[in-house]
């Protein structure tokens, strides 16, 4: 699945859609296309996939001021996982197990614990603790096929890496993060093309009105 396979049926049935469902989808679908157009720099590539993610759930203030980015994306996988009778979203987490996840859950350079340990906010076995723990729990949801806190986890470390290049705590093409950087485009290049099409699926639930709505200029 691929950004023009989704865009043709993004322009085939985007007439009978809301107008903020379709605005959600068109703009994660223009990331996707930009990640596609990146083919040789995977730094670009992840950041454009993380964006068009963040296009699919991003949603405006409420009243209680705005979403922690994570609640945001973790409120949006469990409506999205309830939109998908298939299981195509489940399907590929227990593909990917072995794989990118396994990769990912391995990895201490995408746990954000490791990170505070290194910037002296907790005690070394504090980290360890808490690293042991939650990928006890990832794996323990896997078994019970709890994929929403699979991917909860999983998304919560691809977030890390994300945060590291965008805080510019990384060397573009660097070679130190290459490892988590190729599991997390892995993951991020099958996950996100499902997810959007998932939402086309789903017109009809209330997502949220987009974050920056369009507003045309006086």
């Amino acid at each position: 699945m691929d950004f023009a396979t989704l865009k043709e049926r993004h322009r085939a049935e985007r007439e009978q859609w809301p107008g903020m469902h379709s605005l959600r989808v068109h703009r994660s679908l223009s990331w996707l296309k930009a990640a596609e157009a990146r083919r040789t720099d995977g730094d670009a590539r992840f950041l454009f996939l993380w964006i068009a993610f963040n296009a699919a759930y991003a949603v405006q203030f409420d009243e209680g001021g705005r979403l922690s980015e994570r609640a945001a994306f973790r409120t949006f996988l469990r409506r999205l996982l309830e939109r998908d009778p298939r299981g195509r979203i489940a399907d590929l987490v227990w593909q990917e197990f072995g794989g990118s996840i396994r990769g990912l859950l391995d990895n201490r350079f995408v746990f954000q614990d490791f990170w505070d340990f290194q910037n002296g906010l907790i005690r070394e076995d504090e980290w360890k603790r808490r690293f042991t723990n939650a990928n006890r729990a990832a794996r323990r949801a896997l078994a019970n096929q709890h994929t929403g806190t699979v991917l909860g986890i999983v998304l919560g470390r691809i977030y890390t890496l994300r945060n590291q290049i965008v805080h510019g705590g990384a060397t573009w093409g660097g070679s130190l993060n290459r490892e988590q950087m190729r599991d997390c485009l892995r993951f991020m290049e099958r996950l996100v093309p499902l997810v959007i099409d998932v939402l086309m699926d789903a017109p009809d639930v209330p997502w949220g009105p987009v974050a920056f709505p369009v507003v045309e200029a006086p």
